[in-house]
């Protein structure tokens, strides 16, 4: 299966970034399964941090064997459950404990703002969720483990310009 991350760099030897505690799964190495997710992911961080050149970094990995020797918690939608992962998340909580990888739904700008009515309470769960629904969401594959990397074999990086 191919899958891949966007980043200023190329990214060879892909590591899980500490500091990235409050992400949408928590720290992590984050991966997308869309090559146009990790292209925008690139050119977020490009405008973050003024650098000229972004890259796509590729990889394959074998998620056959992750399915069966790592800890893997799937959220097949952006349901209830994982709007409050998403929450806890980022306020640097942990929701499931500790498990090697976390796939689902990114909470890219235009999700995060029924996600903040949410947490503000403007917004109950259901509510949330249905607002949820009407959005295209890519998936995120978040690395949490050297276990879990272990899985990933880097293939190539693309150069990406504004």
């Amino acid at each position: 299966m191919i899958i891949y991350h966007g980043s200023t760099v190329p990214v060879e030897y892909p590591e899980i970034i500490q500091s990235a505690v409050f992400l949408d799964f928590g720290c992590g190495f984050y991966t997308t399964t869309s090559y146009e997710q990790a292209e925008r992911w690139a050119k977020i961080k490009m405008r973050r941090t003024g650098a000229e050149v972004g890259y796509v970094s590729v990889y394959d990995f074998d998620f056959e064997a992750a399915e069966k020797s790592a800890d893997l918690y799937r959220f097949a939608t952006a349901d209830a459950e994982w709007l409050e992962f998403i929450v806890s998340n980022r306020r640097g909580e942990k929701m499931f404990g500790d498990k090697d990888i976390y796939i689902g739904p990114v909470a890219d700008d235009n999700i995060y703002r029924s996600i903040r009515l949410f947490e503000t309470g403007v917004l109950d769960s259901e509510e949330t969720v249905k607002r949820l629904k009407t959005e295209v969401l890519y998936d995120q594959w978040a690395f949490h483990t050297k276990k879990a990397l272990s899985y990933l074999t880097f293939i190539e990086a693309k150069e990406i310009r504004e």
